[in-house]
């Protein structure tokens, strides 16, 4: 038997454009899964696309902002139409804030709420109710910062604290139901978004903050989107079948050995 087959299932990854989203639909797509791109940005979108069907994989784009419950129902009932109901579920979508609660602003805790709260809410939603029917997989993208104080991160901590607490929910209320539910809470992970974030915030110190960055991390450096991808692989597949309302920290030891 092919362990973490995903033939035959049906997935809907939210921020695939890039980085951790990206990379997890890229690994569902190699073990079988039809997956469904959704990301703000269209052209990275078709990007992963076209990477997943160069390797004879099945995958469609989606363009979505999931602050937005309107094309969110849209898009999930799009998919609903072209197939026999949604397995896998996985939202990864979400952006990130630096400040403290002086620093941050109405508008700053408001955008942050939308993206990262609002979107997760408006996906699970929309897609609970096939999931109801036949049973299926959520994987929600919470962080270390659900667990832990993280210097300057107000918003962002509130944000995925909140997903934390709504897989959490979301576990309990659909366990007789067939539907499981987790979260990954990653630390840093290199991908394209983090060497923006350090070129925009540090112009010149690149390479200084870059080592910062990844010394915080126990394990001596930041993790790869490979490494998230196989953990979710995990988490979705059938060989997990006995986990849910779980939160699995992937952080090179950060909440456990940083002292």
């Amino acid at each position: 038997m092919e362990l973490f087959n995903l033939s035959g299932k049906t997935a809907v990854i939210t921020g695939a454009g890039s980085g951790i989203g990206k990379a997890i639909a890229q690994q569902f797509a190699a073990q079988g899964a039809t997956v469904f791109v959704l990301d703000l940005n269209t052209e990275k979108a078709n990007e992963t696309v076209h990477t997943i069907q160069k390797n004879q994989g099945k995958a469609f784009a989606y363009p979505l902002n999931v602050s937005l419950q309107e094309e969110v129902v849209n898009v999930i009932a799009s998919i609903l139409a072209q197939t026999t109901g949604i397995d896998i579920l996985v939202n990864c979508a979400g952006i990130a804030h630096i400040g403290s609660i002086e620093t941050t602003t109405e508008k700053d805790f408001d955008t942050v709420f939308n993206a990262n709260v609002k979107g997760i809410f408006h996906c699970m939603k929309a897609a609970i109710s096939s999931m109801k029917r036949n049973g299926g997989v959520i994987l929600n993208l919470a962080s270390i910062a659900s667990s832990v104080g993280i210097a300057d991160r107000f918003a962002y901590s509130m944000s995925k604290g909140a997903v934390l607490t709504m897989t959490l929910s979301v576990a309990r209320d659909y366990i007789k139901h067939n539907i499981r539910c987790n979260c990954i809470s990653p630390a840093r992970v290199h991908t394209e978004f983090v060497d923006g974030f350090i070129a925009n915030n540090y112009p010149g110190k690149e390479k200084e903050m870059f080592d910062k960055l990844s010394a915080s991390q126990p394990i001596g450096r930041m993790g790869k989107p490979e490494e998230i991808a196989m953990l979710a692989l995990y988490l979705c597949s059938d060989e997990a079948s006995f986990v849910t309302g779980a939160d699995y920290p992937i952080d090179g030891g950060f909440i456990r050995l940083n002292n």
